[in-house]
């Protein structure tokens, strides 16, 4: 459940990463709420790391979540030296496909976990 919290959190911090930069385009203040959110979301990637190994790690779960979280931790590292780098070529298309990621992400561990806790009525598996 906390990882479902913290992937949630993960895809409404990128979104927001996006609306910021169209602020940073058109604020002189702009590009503060974007640099804010950059420090927000990796903190919340690095939280997602850290509720991965703790959903595999006393439950007995598979490791894949830690891989992902571990990759999405990579993408956004890089992401955040492109942004300072100035590199908008790289930026803008690596912050679309993070968000494309963690929308994925969400829908699947929502999916996966909701059809392992809820039967389908009248008796027969999903």
């Amino acid at each position: 459940m906390f990882l479902r919290v913290v992937i949630m959190l993960q895809t409404i911090a990128v979104f927001v990463q996006a609306i910021t930069a169209g602020v940073m385009l058109s604020s002189p203040h702009g590009g503060a709420l974007h640099s804010a959110g950059s420090y927000t979301l990796f903190v919340v990637v690095v939280v997602h790391v850290i509720a991965a190994v703790l959903a595999w790690r006393p439950g007995g779960g598979p490791a894949r979540p830690i891989w992902l979280a571990l990759g999405f931790l990579v993408l956004v590292s890089a992401q955040v030296a492109v942004g300072l780098a100035g590199v908008a070529v790289v930026h803008v298309p690596l912050g679309m496909l993070l968000f494309g990621l963690s929308v994925l992400h969400l829908v699947r561990i929502w999916a996966t976990t909701g059809r392992q806790a809820a039967p389908v009525p009248g008796g027969s598996a999903v």
